[in-house]
């Protein structure tokens, strides 16, 4: 399936589901978003229907002091994503402004992790995610920029956070990536996705890790 198709099926999803969790959940839960399908088991002789939903696949990245980052890394723990590279001339500035605002709310606070991923594996090396992520004086204990096989970081985004993030010419820059930040629980399901340029919704952002770390 086109790239294109999957993320429109996918925003399309994501609003039905929306909807319907909005509807019948108190305002205080927080939809899961994303495919989910029913798995049939059997249970004292009787058969129970569980809905499964999508979670973020295994992954496996290096961050910017050269250590492994992968699913286990975020083990009970929720986290935010998301998509740029260090040389981004456009949305990416403004974005990572926020996730500032995000991690000086949340400060030192480790139940909660952030993943930034670079679209451009060519230039954004391990010494240079470093020198980024000083320059933002980041919580690297709590924020990790994450960089490894093109083609992995390309399929995670498209498969696994069902974003955007591929090379592109007519692009600023030469890369196409999605502004969202993208909230994902300790399940690894999808929880929520926040235009990361808007200060609202960072605003939005920061009052729901809230509600879902309170989450059982």
């Amino acid at each position: 399936m086109p790239l294109k198709l999957k993320y429109f099926l996918f925003l399309f999803c994501t609003t039905t589901v929306f909807c319907t969790f909005t509807a019948c959940n108190s305002p205080s839960s927080l939809p899961i978003l994303g495919e989910r399908y029913a798995q049939v088991r059997t249970q004292n002789g009787k058969q129970v229907v569980d809905t499964v939903y999508f979670s973020v696949p295994d992954f496996e990245f290096t961050n910017q002091d050269s250590a492994k980052v992968t699913n286990r890394t975020f083990e009970n723990k929720i986290y935010v994503a998301d998509f740029f590279f260090t040389a981004c001339p456009t949305i990416c500035p403004v974005i990572k402004k926020n996730l500032l605002r995000v991690q000086a709310a949340y400060k030192a606070d480790y139940r909660l992790g952030i993943l930034s991923h670079s679209v451009d594996t060519r230039h954004d090396s391990i010494p240079v995610l470093k020198k980024y992520s000083q320059k933002l004086h980041a919580d690297i204990k709590q924020w990790h920029f994450v960089t490894g096989d093109k083609l992995k970081i390309y399929d995670i985004a498209a498969n696994g956070y069902y974003s955007v993030a591929r090379p592109d010419s007519t692009a600023p820059g030469g890369y196409l990536h999605s502004g969202y930040l993208i909230l994902v629980d300790k399940k690894r399901h999808i929880r929520g996705l926040y235009d990361g340029t808007n200060t609202e919704e960072t605003d939005k952002l920061i009052g729901d890790i809230a509600t879902l770390l309170q989450e059982k």
